[in-house]
């Protein structure tokens, strides 16, 4: 007898091997026969006309804080993530000093969009060390199984106080500190190191992130730690990444293939496209693979589609924010009901919709928004043509294009959404970013789960991949099933050591998705106050999810939880 068998299911098992029928048995949480399973099963399901997959490994997450208060960590889990990689972009929640705690939080809320207050009243502080934050997450269970990394912002302030938190440049001694804490944090468990030199990613009152502005001799001599342990990944958002115009922000490619090969340890780095330097990525692109010819490891993290803003009443960002009546509006509406009531009236919607720019330059900035919004519908549509644009709309419909926006964001009581987007967005689609994607050391992640609870909602990216990419687009060519299903399970688990999961094949950990292919697609994101102390985020579901699995338990069932809690703390390579 077995725990489970899945039957009849069509597998794609994540090597990049084709799609072939298949039952899978599992004993004790892990695979145990892969093909024609035979005898019985104290649980069987009936997999005919399914897709079976290996669980997501997601990567590129920010549930540092969430994960001390929050069993289920939506939306990732929602989306079939099975292990999931916090402790990104160099920010986190240890090492911490007690009385550096508050400043931690405004760090994470400036770079990550969550909200302080949620955090501050959400996280058990329980912890100083980064080896005592493991010891204290472990104690908690989860849908998904939790690694993390160490942050560079964090181990930073924890050496040298303020000197560290105004990007003052270590001295060697703060150096041999600092890369003594990464060394032990790794020995105990982090699955690597993080850090950011992007001008983008700044703390609440506006500072950069501690590490921005690291010398070589900072950046190597940390690294080291990775290279003594033989163990870790480090992972950066490099210059250039959140957009600034720096026309040698390829040249980060330089100190990063120096780096792997000196510490003999993967670096992964977030690739992005930008107007302000359209063949940017091409060029970090070039360079990896050079890098990777000469013994380097280098792995850009890819977006699978476009890194942007939903703008709506309730989100952060609002196109009609710095209008007069707007603000009238919100002022003297203290409830979201006040607000799809106000909305509805045809005064109000003229107020607003009759706003004119007060000068040239924001006639021509309000333009090119008109060009660069679009309406992201529901379905949503993150790979929009010119047509669906405001100003597209506008000009088919007769209207200007405030009137477009305010119809859809007027929408289910004033929860419509606009999509903007910034980066991975050229010329109307997506191909560059298929281009991305094709590389071979690229890696799919970006999805940033359990972050930007305001403005974004990419957890949803692992759904996205299999409905646009590899069934729907319409637009140039689709990737292989079995492709995609390979880069977002076997590739990322094997980045960061995890080598018993991201396959169905005997001895893996029996972490599954259960999917009807045909039938899988994504709701709109919405807005809710679910955090701790009533913080809002967006959030976004999606159906098809016949089943969600991890190690051999039914976490998700037609996307509902179960309530089993079968995910753990992952410590080191595997």
């Amino acid at each position: 007898m077995h725990d489970l068998i899945i039957t009849g299911g069509t597998l794609v098992d994540g090597t990049g091997a084709a799609a072939r029928e298949a039952d899978v048995a599992v004993d004790s949480g892990r695979i145990t026969e892969v093909g024609t399973v035979q005898g019985g099963a104290t649980r069987t399901i009936e997999a005919d006309g399914l897709l079976l997959t290996p669980g997501w490994v997601d990567v590129h997450t920010h549930y540092d804080g969430q994960v001390t208060w929050d069993s289920e960590l939506a939306p990732s889990s929602w989306h079939g993530v099975t292990t999931l990689v916090m402790g990104n972009c160099g920010v986190g929640f240890a090492p911490a000093q007690p009385d550096r705690h508050d400043w931690l939080i405004g760090l994470m809320e400036g770079v990550e969009d969550i909200p302080g207050t949620a955090l501050a009243e959400g996280i058990q502080w329980e912890w100083e060390t980064f080896p005592e934050y493991l010891d204290a997450i472990e104690q908690r269970r989860w849908t998904v199984d939790v690694g993390t990394q160490v942050p560079h912002a964090a181990v930073r302030a924890y050496v040298m106080g303020e000197r560290g938190a105004r990007n003052e440049a270590a001295t060697a001694e703060d150096i041999e500190a600092m890369r003594a804490i990464v060394l032990q944090a790794i020995r105990a468990g982090a699955l690597g190191f993080s850090t950011s030199r992007t001008m983008g990613h700044r703390a609440i009152d506006g500072e950069l992130v501690p590490g921005t502005f690291a010398a070589e001799d900072e950046l190597f001599g940390i690294g080291s730690a990775l290279g003594e342990a033989g163990a870790g990944v480090f992972e950066l958002a490099p210059l250039g990444s959140a957009g600034e115009m720096l026309e040698d922000a390829w040249q980060e490619v330089d100190w990063m293939r120096r780096l792997s090969a000196a510490i003999d340890r993967p670096v992964s780095y977030v690739l992005l496209q930008h107007d302000d330097d359209p063949e940017l990525w091409r060029k970090q692109l070039a360079a990896s693979l050079e890098a990777c010819a000469e013994g380097a490891r280098l792995f850009p993290q890819i977006a699978g589609r476009p890194t942007g803003i939903v703008s709506g009443h309730h989100t952060t960002v609002c196109l009609f924010k710095d209008m007069p009546a707007y603000r009238e509006l919100r002022a003297r509406c203290s409830s979201e009901d006040e607000l799809a009531a106000a909305l509805a009236d045809p005064d109000v919607r003229r107020s607003i919709v009759s706003w004119t720019p007060s000068s040239t330059a924001e006639a021509e900035a309000m333009e090119r928004a008109y060009q660069r919004t679009f309406v992201l519908g529901d379905p949503p549509d993150y790979e929009p043509g010119p047509e669906r644009s405001l100003a597209g709309l506008a000009a088919a419909r007769g209207v200007s294009p405030l009137e477009v926006a305010y119809a859809e964001m007027a929408r289910d009581g004033g929860q419509g959404l606009l999509y903007i987007p910034i980066l991975n967005y050229a010329l109307g689609n997506l191909d560059h970013v298929r281009e991305m994607m094709l590389h071979p050391q690229g890696l799919i992640g970006l999805a940033d789960g359990g972050a930007h609870c305001g403005t974004i909602c990419d957890a949803s990216m692992p759904t996205f991949m299999l409905t646009h990419w590899t069934r729907d687009r319409s637009r140039g060519e689709r990737l292989p099933l079995e492709y995609v299903v390979k880069k977002q399970t076997h590739d990322t688990a094997r980045l960061y050591g995890l080598g018993d999961r991201g396959t169905v094949e005997p001895g893996a950990l029996a972490d599954f998705n259960l999917i009807d292919y045909d039938a899988l697609s994504l709701g709109a994101p919405y807005v809710t106050a679910d955090l701790p102390a009533g913080g809002r985020r967006l959030l976004q579901k999606a159906s098809g999810y016949v089943a969600t699995i991890k190690a051999g338990t039914v976490t998700f069932e037609q996307g509902a939880a179960t309530g089993e809690l079968p995910g753990r703390l992952v410590r080191g390579a595997r």
